[in-house]
């Protein structure tokens, strides 16, 4: 069943948790502060490096934080670049290896990031790298029963060269997974990065579902006005990331089709992007998308009569 997240079963949430991202960090401090407003669930990430965080402690500091609320935590992800192992990237790869191996004093199934990518090479260039790194992390994590999931971000590449991660495009996707047939390693998907394409996502996600082992909240807004009349490479903006509940995405359709799948999950909101809900209304945006979320999933659950 895509998506099965431990602690998912149907509850109020029916079988998947609104919840959002937040830094490893500063979880055991700002989980206390968010998690009265309803989140149900936390995704927490690192950029680039763990560090030098003790994750069993932080664990710990975490469930603590956490209490006897009904709330899991989805995910542990560290973004950067684990294909190099240069510069700021020096310890992406040890992160992940970490990340795996204490995923389950979080009670997550499921650690997730960039692929990674050979700088500045076309995607195909960076498979059989993909495939021999992201192979053995993927058996590493098998015999802990964790999942790898990919985030389908482009960060500013394309097909032809980048930085940072070859998992933002369906074919990259065929190419990743026929490199390493193991079925623990999938997406971490969001529908934003595809519409930045032009891509629509809702098609894609009916194609790639069985693939997606988490969701992150976050939308776009098209200009389709700009786009018509300047193209995407003009002056000006064409596209925005948002807020769910601020974009064009009906999250209703994403979750229906997250259900007719099996997936039973988290969406986590990703916040910090959105041009308008930001700064001092940056926690105003995240409540109103969880609570969008919670009505596009149909709301609490309601038992049946007798």
């Amino acid at each position: 069943m895509s998506g099965q997240q431990g602690g998912a079963a149907i509850g109020k949430h029916t079988g998947i948790r609104i919840g959002t991202l937040v830094g490893g960090g500063d979880a055991a401090r700002v989980i206390p502060q968010i998690a009265p407003y309803g989140f149900e669930s936390f995704n927490l990430t690192y950029w680039q490096t763990t560090g030098g965080a003790d994750l069993a402690e932080t664990a710990k500091r975490v469930r603590e934080a956490i209490g006897d609320r009904d709330i899991v935590i989805s995910a542990v992800s560290v973004f950067g670049n684990p294909l190099t192992g240069h510069g700021d990237n020096a310890d992406t790869l040890a992160s992940w290896e970490r990340l795996i191996d204490h995923a389950h004093l979080f009670g997550a199934n499921i650690v997730s990031g960039f692929t990674g990518r050979l700088v500045g090479e076309p995607i195909d260039a960076s498979i059989p790298k993909f495939a021999e790194v992201f192979g053995e992390l993927a058996r590493r994590a098998a015999d802990r029963g964790v999942r790898l999931a990919f985030e389908n971000c482009d960060m500013g590449g394309d097909w032809r060269s980048g930085d940072w991660n070859i998992a933002h495009n369906p074919t990259a996707w065929k190419m990743m997974f026929d490199s390493i047939p193991l079925d623990n390693i999938g997406l971490e998907w969001e529908p934003t990065h595809q519409m930045v394409s032009l891509i629509d996502p809702l098609p894609q996600l009916r194609k790639w579902v069985d693939r997606v082992f988490h969701v992150h909240g976050k939308d776009a807004t098209i200009a389709w006005d700009v786009v018509r009349e300047y193209g995407i490479h003009g002056p000006k903006p064409f596209v925005w990331h948002r807020t769910p509940g601020f974009g064009d995405t009906n999250w209703s359709d994403v979750i229906t089709i997250l259900r007719q799948s099996g997936y039973q999950g988290t969406i986590d909101i990703e916040g910090w992007h959105d041009p308008v809900y930001k700064d001092e209304l940056e926690m105003t945006g995240q409540v109103h998308a969880l609570n969008y979320l919670k009505r596009s999933r149909g709301g609490d659950f309601v038992p049946n009569p007798v």
